[in-house]
């Protein structure tokens, strides 16, 4: 199954390996790690360190899938992870 933008802004991210191309706050750029945990505004990304909540309206996401890289917006993923995966 190919995975695009549009699937993977509605699928679950907890789990995923991310990376923050681009951030309202610079210093966030570039920190990168596995999602921990979500809530509606905010993801917590383990970091090889520490853990970091970063927020979601302020960021962008590169998603690194099976040798793909799929960049998303924050505002695009700025739900409950409920919500988001029942959306059509």
């Amino acid at each position: 199954m190919e995975i695009n933008k549009k699937k993977l802004a509605k699928s679950e991210l907890i789990g995923l390996n991310v990376k923050v191309f681009r951030s309202d706050n610079p210093s966030n750029e570039g920190i990168n790690g596995k999602i921990i945990d979500e809530t509606k505004s905010m993801v917590v990304i383990e970091t090889e360190k520490k853990q970091k909540k970063l927020i979601k309206d302020q960021c962008v996401f590169e998603f690194m899938l099976k040798n793909e890289k799929i960049t998303i917006q924050g505002k695009s993923i700025n739900k409950r992870p409920e919500e988001r995966i029942k959306q059509r």
